[in-house]
């Protein structure tokens, strides 16, 4: 099982090989997830438990907030069994989920929950009436008072709804990006995105600031781990962002910050992984997201796929549902930097479908 380098070298990936991680999922809830068809990373109408029901499957292997497990009305199943299953064969030295505005709080022992006060947000058609600055500082400060024994961080997301705000925010913040943001569907409801958008960026005043844009159209998750990236570059931790156009989007937000500050950032110990669904997408293009930034970006997207797989509910991955989320992509690069096969990972899968 291999990976393709989409942006950057090879040597960043080669050199954690065979090296410890801790796993960071930042979960959180956009109410804009409540507008009808926008997204379907869940079940319809309790899309706010989805990042919940995520953080217990990923920790426990058990979903406690609900009776089964999340998925979509084609039946496609979450992303987390991906992520669990490469933690059952080659374990994260530790799992920890940050709190960014959850609705119920996951029921887990053992496994730290960093807690920062934060509410879910609202939907971006409202103005979102978020605290940019002040969720940006948490970020910030967590990220440069953040320790670990691991050789790198993995961070992750689960927040339906978010392709929207992450495409919301990136062009609020002036990007180029019509056609560029991936969806949760493989018919990418584009009409009630762009509707959603376009209501979101309607908010804006020609004079707000960056956080005063960000506040309005954003999400509690980019805002937090833009601010945990640029924090965490004071301890050179190694950070690989763990999904598809919503982490590039996240990098965006760094990017302007930077930008608006005349900062610089030394990105050499940063990388984004991602899965084929997302570098393969012809309805979404992540390089072309990425390519806007003014420093470089290790970018890798793993090669698995389900095609060893016949179960009906894996196969829509491969048919462009779902696509990514709850960090598989890294997981799936985590995974062939230890030595996992595609034989391996699809059995272990698919044990947990029964």
């Amino acid at each position: 099982m291999n990976f393709e380098t989409i942006l950057g070298k090879v040597d960043f990936l080669e050199f954690l090989r065979g090296k410890k991680a801790t796993f960071l999922l930042s979960c959180s809830v956009t109410k804009t997830c409540e507008i009808p068809n926008i997204s379907q990373a869940g079940i319809p109408g309790k899309l706010y438990l989805t990042p919940t029901l995520d953080a217990e499957f990923l920790c426990t292997k058990e979903v406690r907030s609900l009776p089964n497990i999340a998925q979509t009305p084609k039946g496609v199943p979450t992303p987390a069994l991906i992520t669990r299953a490469i933690h059952e064969l080659n374990p994260y030295s530790n799992i920890e989920i940050l709190n960014l505005g959850l609705e119920v709080i996951p029921q887990i022992n053992y496994f730290k929950i960093h807690n920062f006060d934060i509410k879910p947000s609202e939907s971006i058609t409202a103005g979102a009436k978020i605290e940019a600055m002040e969720i940006f500082q948490k970020g910030l400060e967590f990220g440069q008072n953040y320790q670990t024994k691991d050789e790198y961080v993995i961070l992750a997301e689960t927040i339906p709804a978010g392709t929207t705000t992450a495409n919301a925010t990136a062009k609020a913040l002036g990007y180029e990006c019509d056609g560029y943001f991936s969806s949760s569907f493989k018919n990418n409801p584009s009409d009630i995105k762009n509707e959603t958008i376009k209501k979101a960026l309607d908010n804006i005043d020609k004079n707000d600031d960056i956080f005063e844009k960000l506040s309005k159209v954003s999400d509690n998750m980019i805002i937090f781990n833009a601010g945990f990236i640029l924090g965490s570059r004071v301890n050179e931790l190694k950070v690989i962002l763990a999904g598809g156009t919503q982490m590039a989007s996240v990098l965006l937000v760094v990017n302007s910050i930077l930008k608006s500050m005349d900062g610089e950032i030394d990105s050499s110990n940063l990388a984004l992984c991602t899965t084929k669904w997302i570098s393969k997408d012809e309805n979404s293009n992540i390089k072309a997201i990425l390519e806007q930034l003014d420093f470089p970006i290790n970018t890798y997207a793993s090669e698995f796929d389900f095609s060893l797989s016949n179960h009906p509910a894996l196969k829509l991955y491969d048919e462009g549902e779902a696509k990514e989320g709850v960090g598989c992509g890294a997981a799936l690069c985590y995974a062939t930097i230890n030595g996992l096969t595609k034989e391996q990972i699809t059995n272990k899968i698919e044990s947990f479908l029964g």
